[in-house]
């Protein structure tokens, strides 16, 4: 049974990567960039943890007709890139092909089930996956994939677990997506500090503007009726802003899984800004501005936190902030 990666970036190319490496029947589907890299170099996986895997000669297609045939579709594309996928793939899926997205945010899911008019099931990536050029494609942080249980992937969960990429299945998504949405509101503040994740949180000033963006979000819940959010880290969701504002020394020890990360990780929002590409801040932070605004009510740091970013896209140089900088101008925007 075919896998299609529609989207081959950074996470397609590792996850279809390790189906590869694992057995599986994989096409990449991607950019030309991508495919030339790979043809020369192969395909290089590593992680955090030391473990290394080089597939070569796997299949890398430009176009939405290598998907055709497949059993299983991995979108992986970014999500402003969602409505043109459905449309590109919609002529070409087989009719009992199951459809997955594993994107950022909380509406991919919707879009793609609307372009391409059929059932697409919930994912989500809880690892950060860097391309570092050459082939290679580093996981930095420790995580699952999380997918919405459906008998329609029983078939495929042997290839994951060859892979090695644990599964964890849910009944309801959402609070996994809105968790992980939570956790990514750091992704702006990360290419605005633009530095390593680790070095990024070790700093209490750039983890007081996480916590209001995150405070933000959990004070806009109670009004909007979702589900109660997934627990992806050891700490509750409600616990992590006031773990945040801890004194550097106390956060070290309460929170080191926060910092089990390695030391070049970066956001996939910070990867999008060094490259040139339009970052996805529209339905990460801006998913908390259209929560707020179907309230009546504001969300002014993430309001403001997608201003810096769209600025930061348009500069021509990239702006760096720093934590005390970052922090006055969002504590300003809050009041």
């Amino acid at each position: 049974m075919r896998i299609a990666i529609f989207g081959a970036g950074s996470v397609g190319c590792y996850i279809g990567g390790r189906l590869a490496a694992g057995g599986a029947q994989v096409t990449l589907i991607g950019r030309a960039r991508l495919r030339d890299d790979l043809a020369t170099h192969g395909l290089h996986l590593s992680d955090y943890r030391g473990g290394e895997d080089h597939v070569r000669d796997i299949p890398f297609a430009l176009e939405p007709e290598a998907a055709a045939g497949a059993a299983l579709v991995l979108v992986c594309v970014k999500s402003q890139h969602s409505a043109e996928a459905a449309r590109s793939l919609k002529p070409h899926l087989a009719a009992g092909a199951q459809i997955v997205s594993l994107q950022n945010g909380v509406t991919n899911t919707a879009t793609l089930s609307e372009g391409l008019n059929r059932p697409v099931l919930m994912g989500m990536v809880g690892f950060n996956v860097a391309a570092q050029g050459d082939g290679r494609f580093h996981q930095g942080t420790q995580g699952d994939l999380h997918l919405e249980r459906s008998p329609g992937m029983v078939p495929f969960l042997g290839a994951f677990q060859r892979a090695g990429l644990a599964i964890i299945q849910h009944s309801d998504m959402r609070p996994v997506l809105w968790a992980k949405l939570m956790l990514n509101l750091n992704n702006a503040i990360n290419a605005l500090a633009n530095i390593p994740l680790r070095a990024e949180l070790a700093q209490r000033g750039f983890r007081l503007c996480l916590a209001l963006a995150q405070q933000e979000l959990l004070q806009l819940t109670a009004g909007a009726s979702l589900p109660r959010f997934a627990r992806l880290s050891p700490l509750p969701a409600a616990w992590i802003p006031p773990v945040l504002r801890l004194p550097d020394p106390a956060f070290r020890v309460v929170a080191s899984s926060m910092l089990r990360i390695d030391p070049l990780a970066r956001s996939s929002m910070s990867d999008d800004l060094a490259s040139g590409r339009p970052p996805e801040v529209a339905w990460i932070n801006g998913a908390v501005v259209r929560l707020a605004e179907n309230q009546g009510r504001d969300a002014p740091v993430n309001r403001r936190l997608c201003a810096l970013i769209d600025e930061a896209a348009h500069a021509t140089s990239r702006p760096t902030w720093t934590a005390a900088e970052l922090l006055a101008d969002l504590t300003t925007a809050a009041h």
